[in-house]
């Protein structure tokens, strides 16, 4: 008499709970000197603005004896700071605007109709994000400066919206393509054209992936450092990471004041970041998902 055999579930591997807690113990240690690790910079540079030069070269780990916040206000009262923030801020603004309207028109095509060539033009949009700004600086600055532009933010904006668009595209054809037709179709039967449906529906359905990559554009462009470097010889246009190298440059031996200028460098790019950090997690999470 032939019987059946029953494959039995493998056993489940069971941990007690105090190897659970070792588990948890050693994941929030490691990610706790991870985010030291990234921190201890920051901080040192912050807490060595309100230091002496005297304090620095004798210990320069150390914390302040005395809290010398002339060094900040020495660097707010600079209008050389003030200039420079403007023109980050210009540019930073300009870019980021124009990238993004340029990205959803292209996304949107690439995304939503059926063209010949489409999936050679968003193979090339992809070859991009492997082609680095260092390896074209010097054809690019040749280029600007044929067209007049050199020494200009606009020859710096041009270029940071041809680099940010790569990215850019990448993220929004995925959110634009996962928009089901079924809407658009119903948009059109209620009377409402392409560009209506573009304005009404996809803005407002793609809205994560925009701010996604607008604060991406931004925090790219106001931390720039070789394109500036490179098209920029008026100490009147400098953006401020350039602005940064050229006081350390003239303020050479005075430490704690550069460290000062360097702080209040970075302090808007932090901030901005760390106000819409979920943002651009939702933003690139629903781009993988689509």
């Amino acid at each position: 008499m032939a019987t059946a055999l029953v494959a039995l579930p493998a056993p489940r591997e069971r941990y007690s709970p105090g190897q659970k807690r070792t588990g948890t113990f050693l994941i929030y240690f490691v990610a706790l000197v991870l985010i030291g690790l990234m921190l201890a910079p920051v901080a040192y540079i912050i807490i060595g603005g309100f230091r002496s030069n005297s304090e620095i070269t004798v210990d320069p780990s150390g914390l302040p004896s005395v809290w010398h916040w002339e060094n900040y206000a020495d660097v707010l009262t600079s209008p050389i700071f003030w200039t420079q923030v403007l023109n980050s801020t210009i540019t930073a603004v300009a870019t980021t605007v124009l990238v993004v309207a340029l990205g959803l028109m292209a996304a949107y095509a690439l995304s939503r109709y059926s063209f010949r060539g489409r999936g050679a033009v968003y193979a090339l949009f992809t070859a991009g994000l492997m082609f680095p700004m260092t390896v074209a600086i010097t054809p690019l600055y040749i280029l600007v400066r044929n067209l007049g532009i050199a020494n200009s933010l606009v020859g710096v904006i041009i270029p940071q919206i041809a680099f940010a668009l790569p990215v850019t595209i990448i993220i929004l054809v995925p959110f634009l393509a996962a928009i089901p037709n079924e809407l658009q179709e119903a948009a059109s039967i209620d009377g409402c054209s392409r560009l209506g449906f573009f304005w009404r529906m996809v803005l407002p359905l793609s809205l994560p992936a925009v701010i996604t990559v607008g604060i991406l554009a931004f925090i790219a462009s106001w931390n720039s450092y070789i394109l500036p470097l490179f098209l920029l010889s008026n100490e009147g246009t400098y953006t401020l990471p350039l602005g940064t190298q050229a006081f350390a440059s003239q303020y050479s031996v005075d430490t704690a004041k550069v460290l000062a200028f360097t702080s209040l460098s970075m302090i808007p790019a932090l901030v901005f970041f760390s106000l819409f950090e979920r943002r651009i997690v939702g933003g690139l999470t629903g781009a993988v998902k689509g």
